[in-house]
């Protein structure tokens, strides 16, 4: 994984995966704000050129992109002149390509024009960010097309110290996982309460932080993502869910109590003193 530089001073940085499912069905999945939500974060997408995308990451991060191109069910781009905060526009681009056999690529490319190398590191992180979201989209193509959804997903600052190796830590512990592995089973409970049940299906380290995605079956099936990740000079523990089918909705109102149990495991400073 690298930046790819170009004479023109384009910088950009490509990331694919392959999926179930027609062109129409994948194009829901990444072109719609319930597609989206479904296996990423909380969207809001206009479809149409000059329409809008606003993806929220959580702990007051919104990301808001004009959408400059709108092709279904093959392509769309749009433009976030916001993302790099006193940097260059960001241009993202998302391909559908069909495949035989009931499959398509589903690539995405995110670029910007910069004649120094001060915002690589910004497109390299979101390089590594993405294989972790196309594995969730990946399962919910193959087990959850078209099924109600729901989700949300949780953040708090880590201590200072240590950074993320030291937060994820305490986090994997938290989680009953301190040496996690695949096929591991994983049980989070507070107050006498099962907040999620399952299976750790992948392990990421990737130069940020550290995560798990478990497949879940209780409170709804799903998935849960959990991870320690450096993020703008400091460490952030995040909690990701996303529920399927009927229980879906019932699952997130009980969110109050997993933000509760984050907090167990990363208690916010004390206050100073008057």
């Amino acid at each position: 994984m690298s930046v790819k530089k170009e004479p023109s001073g384009r910088r950009s940085v490509q990331v694919e995966v392959e999926v179930p499912g027609t062109p129409q069905q994948v194009w829901q999945a990444i072109a719609s704000g319930p597609g989206i939500s479904s296996w990423f974060v909380p969207t809001k997408l206009e479809g149409r050129p000059g329409g809008s995308l606003s993806l929220d990451f959580g702990g007051g991060m919104v990301s808001s992109a004009k959408i400059t191109e709108w092709q279904p069910p093959h392509r769309f781009a749009a433009e976030d002149s916001s993302w790099l905060q006193g940097g260059p526009s960001v241009a993202t681009e998302w391909i559908v390509e069909a495949k035989s056999g009931g499959t398509c690529i589903v690539r995405v490319v995110h670029s910007l024009f910069a004649s120094t190398d001060d915002w690589d590191g910004q497109l390299e992180s979101v390089e590594h960010g993405w294989p972790g979201y196309f594995r969730v989209l990946r399962h919910y193509l193959a087990h959850h097309a078209g099924e109600a959804s729901a989700s949300f997903v949780l953040m708090t600052p880590t201590p200072p110290t240590g950074g993320a190796p030291s937060a994820w830590k305490v986090f994997a512990g938290a989680l009953g996982t301190p040496t996690p592995s695949i096929g591991q089973s994983v049980r989070v409970a507070a107050a006498g309460r099962e907040l999620f049940r399952g299976t750790v299906q992948a392990i990421d380290n990737v130069p940020q932080g550290s995560g798990i995605m478990a497949i879940v079956q209780e409170p709804a099936p799903g998935i849960v993502l959990a991870s320690a990740m450096d993020c703008m000079g400091m460490c952030m523990a995040t909690l990701q869910a996303f529920f399927y089918g009927p229980k879906a909705g019932a699952a997130v109102t009980q969110k109050e109590h997993w933000q509760q149990w984050l907090s167990t495991v990363f208690p916010p400073p004390a206050a100073e003193a008057p």
